[in-house]
């Protein structure tokens, strides 16, 4: 009997040292993306909204601590006898009392202009902080809407 207690105690014992031990020594960091989406569509084009039937949407993933956003620009709709000229994300002044209706130069060109666009590129602070401050917006330019055809404000998701 005395042996049989001395076992469980045993059994007890180590039990609880191995279920104390933690092998999983992850740490978990706070996520360093920010997220930012938008609807691109021709109603939504500044200063004049156009009859364009397209429709687009932007998906950007900002590092926070490099500063290299990577993004993705699908669009769809355009009429045959439509083609995409220009593609680019536009930064409007921050200080501008139109806020982020107005229009602002194009500061970050699309590489490529076949949806979808995929590409990274390097923000300064100033253009960082313009961004989660709302004053961003994607343009798609065609030949029928050489002005743009379709726009979309971006949105701080998180």
């Amino acid at each position: 009997m005395k042996k049989g207690i001395i076992l469980v105690m045993g059994l007890v014992a180590s039990t609880s040292f191995f279920a104390c031990k933690n092998d999983n020594n992850t740490v978990v960091t706070p996520t360093t993306k920010t997220i930012f989406s938008a609807v691109l569509n021709g109603a939504s084009e500044k200063p004049t909204s156009t009859t364009s039937p397209a429709t687009g949407t932007f998906e950007g993933s900002l590092e926070n601590t490099t500063n290299v956003m990577s993004y993705t620009l699908t669009y769809k709709g355009f009429p045959t006898s439509s083609t995409v000229t220009m593609g680019h994300l536009h930064e409007v002044t921050p200080n501008s009392t139109s806020g982020v209706n107005g229009t602002g130069p194009a500061v970050i060109p699309f590489g490529t202009l076949a949806s979808p666009i995929v590409g990274t590129t390097t923000l300064t602070q100033a253009r960082v902080d313009s961004m989660k401050n709302g004053f961003f917006y994607a343009n798609i330019h065609t030949n029928d809407f050489p002005g743009g055809a379709i726009r979309g404000n971006l949105v701080r998701q998180n």
